[in-house]
């Protein structure tokens, strides 16, 4: 079966280049199809006779669940349904509200984008509607303080939980830019009547507040400093892996990997150009910077959400190989794929010994894992 496109993920309209030498990656692209097929199956299996996976609470679970099963390149696209999906998916879209978001206990932000993601990657016409009115919701979070259509105040541009209006983050912000980015075909040919949309200059304007970079971050955390020049952190005035003192007796947000690799996706929903002095440091130090042991900055924590998003980033920025600290060019679809091959437990699942953001649950670790195998598989051409 032929592998389904990477632009079927991205949606922003990126061509995908052929590595030089496609077909070395034959038995990886294999060995990974067997290990999705393995992952689903566990998957399927803890799905509950509701048809939600793990908590109720948090559609976001369901959610991804649903994303893995219905991305499976072993699939027949031209198959029904499976009736686990249907299931899966109907509890799913009940859980809609009359804002839009797909949310029970909070959280609407980060369950709507999820859920939206998933309703996109079932591509049936009969859930478009709902779509759009996740899409809403979406954009109706994105923050506008102070004087209207002006980015100042800190967190203008960005989108938090969604739950309380305390502040931003570049983790929801991306999560929903790329729900926005994914599902755009459905509103573009108008059969929805006249949509809003995000305000991507305000959007672009905080990403880059979340980035190291004194040309284009105007927050007093943001530094030239050599170990976290490029890369990002959690949000403006906030690192999760905390923050370092300066000789000029300044504190800086520390960079790490997870966020990196968000901001430069989300770059690249917001079409930002590859040469923008941002894209180019963040590249730059995701290559000397360069894991698939650990998530930079902040070791086995948030793990397996740095592995689906390096996928995901890597893959948009069109980049087959990412240039080191020393030079040298690394193969890191190789690298990522023989990691989260060797990382899979006997039953099919995946789960992180280090349980920071829940990343001790295997049903968010298996999906997880299972989507950042899809996006390898659907990167190599055939």
């Amino acid at each position: 079966m032929k592998a389904i496109p990477a632009l079927f993920f991205l949606g922003v309209g990126l061509a995908v280049a052929a590595p030089d030498n496609a077909s070395r990656y034959v038995s990886l692209q294999q060995e990974m199809r067997q290990a999705i097929a393995r992952g689903n199956a566990w998957l399927k299996e803890q799905q509950k006779s509701a048809g939600y996976w793990d908590d109720d609470g948090l559609p976001a679970f369901t959610a991804l669940a649903l994303t893995a099963a219905a991305r499976d390149p072993n699939l027949d696209p031209k198959a029904d349904q499976p009736p686990h999906l249907k299931k899966g998916y109907a509890w799913l879209l009940a859980q809609q509200k009359d804002d839009g978001g797909i949310y029970n206990r909070g959280l609407s932000v980060y369950n709507t984008a999820t859920a939206l993601t998933a309703i996109v990657a079932a591509g049936r016409p009969d859930y478009e509607p709902a779509a759009v009115k996740a899409r809403k919701h979406l954009i109706d979070n994105q923050w506008d303080l102070g004087e209207k259509g002006k980015t100042d105040n800190l967190n203008d541009g960005g989108i938090g939980y969604g739950s309380k209006k305390d502040h931003t983050d570049l983790s929801n912000t991306y999560l929903a830019i790329e729900a926005l980015a994914l599902s755009k075909k459905i509103v573009d040919d108008g059969k929805f009547g006249s949509q809003p949309d995000l305000d991507w200059g305000a959007a672009i304007t905080f990403i880059s507040r979340c980035q190291n970079l004194e040309e284009t971050n105007d927050q007093e955390k943001a530094s030239n400093d050599p170990k976290n020049k490029g890369g990002f952190a959690y949000s403006p005035t906030e690192s999760k892996a905390g923050e370092d003192k300066l000789a000029n007796d300044r504190s800086a947000l520390r960079s790490y990997g997870s966020m990196s690799y968000a901001g430069l996706l989300s770059f690249i929903y917001a079409k930002v150009s590859a040469d923008d002095p941002r894209v180019v440091a963040v590249k730059e130090w995701l290559g000397k910077n360069y894991s698939v042991k650990e998530n930079p900055g902040m070791g086995l924590q948030g793990l397996y959400y740095y592995y689906q998003t390096m996928a995901k980033a890597l893959t948009a920025a069109n980049l087959n190989t990412l240039k080191l600290a020393d030079g040298t060019e690394v193969d890191w679809r190789n690298d990522l794929g023989k990691t989260l091959l060797s990382r899979q437990r006997e039953n099919g699942s995946w789960v992180n010994d280090d349980g920071r953001f829940m990343e001790s649950n295997p049903i968010l670790i298996t999906a997880y894992t299972v989507l950042a195998l899809e996006q390898l598989d659907a990167s190599i051409p055939k």
